[in-house]
Parts: C-alpha cells; structure tokens; sequence
C-alpha cells in the first residue's frame, strides 16, 4: 500500500509518508548521516592503508579492499539518497535513478557476499590445499576472482532493471515484491542463503580441521615426553654424556626393517663396535625421531597471527548475517504487507550498518591495519596539531 499527504486522494509512486512513520524519519536521518561518515572515512582509510603500507599489501588484504570498495559505494553514492528521502519521505530522482539506484544496491550486496565466500575460502584452503590456494590466489588467479565479484554482481541482478521500483515500506527503491518473480526469489536464495550457508561451512571446516591439527600436535608432544622420561640404558647400565649416540646407534641396529629384534649380544657387540669408534671420532648428535603421521603439517605463517585474522573475518561474517537477518525474515514472514511501515523501515536501517562496521573490526582485531591506522591519521592531523601549536 502507498500513503501520501492528502489521504490517498491522489497516490503518489514515490511517496513513503504515513503518519506513524513522520517521528521515526529523524531517527533514519541521523542514523543514516552517522553511517554515511563513519563508512565514508572508515574504508577510505582502509583503502589508503592498503596502498601505502607495503606491509599491507598482500592478496589477502585485496579481498579486504574489494570488500571495502563495496562498502564505498553504498556509503558514498546510495546512503546520501537514501537519507534524502527519509527526510522529505518522499523519492526527489524520479525513475531512472531510481532504478540504477536498485541495481547498484544489490550489487553492493551480492560483491560483499561473494568477496565473503572467497574470504572464508582462502582461508580454507590456506590451510588444507595450499597448491590450489597458490594456485586461485596469486596476482592473475586474484584479478580475476576480484573481476568476477563485480561482473556475477552485474550479470544477475541487471535481467531485474525494469523491476527496480520505489518501495513505500522502507523508503528507498528495491525490485518489486511480486514483478520480478521468481527470478528474484532465485537470486536471494542463492546469494542470502546458499551463498551465507557456504561461507558458514567454510568456517566449520577451518574450526574442525584446526582443532583435529591441535590434538594431533598435544598427542605427539605427549608423546615426545614420555618417551624422554624412559630409561635409556638397560639393566643397571650408567648414564654418561658420551652414551647418547651410543643408545641410538644401538637402537637403530636392535630393530631391522621387517621388526625383528637382535639377540643381546649382538646388541653388546654393536654397542662395543660403536664405542671403539667413538674413541677415534666425535660421537654425531642423534637424530630427531621423526614427527608421527598424525601430527600436523605447519600452517602457513605464524600460527597466533592466522587465528586472529581467520577470527577477525568471522566476525565480520557474523556482523553481515546480524544486519541482513532482521530485514529477511521480516520479508519472508509478513508477506501480505501487514507488519507496520516503521517496522520495515527499523529493519531496513539495521542493513545500513554493515557498510560502516568492517574498518571499526579491521582496527580492533587486526594489529597491522590499527597499526596503520593510526599513522596515517597522525600523519593527516599533524599540520593541524602544528597550526595549533603555533
């Protein structure tokens, strides 16, 4: 239903106004005036980190500048339109920018979500196919996963160009509920729910195979030090310094290939034999018994620094799927249109947060980009701190 000033005299297709919603458009504005600098100067800063540190500049942290150049575009073109008509409550661009206004927000959207899906998928694979993580991640293989985002983006949701209407229920300019089915339904389906349900997968498998590495790795150093505490020399035999290559040579001639163990006294004649020869030459360290094969291969880099990234991009996963959700399964459960106007719209704002929240995690979680950070917002106050010091 559309509402306009003159109690439905005339209906006007670009008017959001009911009287319930008259107090409520304050709170969008300044809600969506607080997103639009806090998105704008927050992922400006992370893309002006990413290009003058070179500490920074590495594949992964493209994912994080693609992400954030999604969030620039919402912020910096979509959020402004948005507030506009949240004061007035009524659409001020007319069709056409109302339009292209539809289409660049669920392209916003759907490059978060894909850039989302090859985060969690590097991560994955940095850890358990680090051939095909070289291989899909390097300089090429990245260009062209960062070009995809954007055209998979354009190329499924543009079929919906003459769809993109104004929708009185949260002000702002969507598909139709009922015009662009079922092709619509398809698209969210798969980007909100297939799409999310992948990335969440993708986090299972990183926590699950994290954890199997780090029980193998307590069981063998378990291990490593019961074996240290055994009695190293048989039968009341000393200990002395010049004995430890002496037990481990005996040790490897006691056992063959196929198991069988030597009699003792080819064991004390090998030991006698070793013992001569270790008078004329320097006894070698022994060898370091080999790691078991279930203890776990080295993550890539250090392994504190890959958790708390890995925790870092999960949480940002997790602030996506808090902002979209209240407005989804609104959406699903009042089909008919009947929860009320300011109901949609409060669930509407929640979205606008997910376009100014990722450099706020990026800061508080990442050391290298709160590092990085701060520089370069001292470096951009400093003529300002020396014009105030004069």
């Amino acid at each position: 239903m559309m509402w306009n000033a003159t109690d439905n005299v005339t209906v006007d297709p670009f008017s959001c106004y009911h009287p319930s919603v008259v107090g409520y458009r304050y709170f969008g504005v300044l809600w969506g005036s607080l997103v639009t600098a806090v998105g704008m100067s927050g992922n400006i800063l992370t893309v002006l980190v990413f290009i003058l540190d070179r500490r920074l500049r590495t594949h992964f942290n493209a994912l994080i500048v693609n992400l954030a150049a999604a969030d620039l575009l919402y912020c910096g073109l979509l959020q402004p339109a948005s507030v506009d008509s949240y004061l007035h409550l009524h659409w001020r661009g007319g069709a056409t920018w109302c339009r292209v206004f539809g289409l660049l927000l669920f392209l916003s959207n759907s490059v978060s979500i894909l850039t989302l899906c090859l985060i969690a998928a590097g991560r994955y694979l940095m850890i358990a196919r680090q051939g095909v993580y070289r291989l899909l991640f390097s300089g090429r293989g990245l260009a062209l996963l960062l070009t995809a985002t954007w055209a998979v983006g354009l190329a499924s949701f543009g079929p919906l160009w003459p769809a993109f209407v104004f929708a009185p229920q949260v002000c702002t300019c969507s598909f139709h509920r009922t015009r662009g089915r079922p092709y619509s339904t398809v698209l969210l389906f798969f980007y909100f729910f297939v799409g999310l349900g992948c990335v969440g997968l993708f986090y299972f498998l990183i926590y699950w195979r994290v954890r199997a590495a780090s029980r193998a790795l307590l069981r063998y150093r378990i291990s490593r030090r019961s074996s240290r505490k055994k009695p190293a020399v048989a039968e009341g035999e000393g200990t002395t310094e010049g004995d430890s290559g002496v037990q481990t040579q005996s040790c490897e001639i006691s056992c063959d290939v196929t198991g069988s163990s030597h009699s003792a006294a080819e064991a004390g004649a090998s030991k006698a034999a070793v013992s001569r020869t270790d008078q004329k030459a320097p006894a070698p360290a022994p060898a370091p018994a080999p790691a078991p094969a279930s203890a776990p291969a080295p993550s890539p880099g250090d392994d504190g620094e890959f958790d708390r990234v890995t925790r870092m991009c999960f949480t940002v996963f997790l602030c996506f799927v808090g902002c979209f959700a209240p407005f989804i399964l609104l959406n699903i459960a009042d089909r008919g249109g009947r929860a009320p106007q300011v109901a949609h719209m409060f669930c509407a704002n929640l979205t606008w947060l997910n376009s100014c929240i990722n450099p706020i995690l990026y800061a508080a979680m990442n050391r290298q980009f709160g590092q990085a950070y701060r520089v370069l917002l001292s470096r951009a106050t400093q003529p300002l701190r020396r014009l105030c010091q004069r």
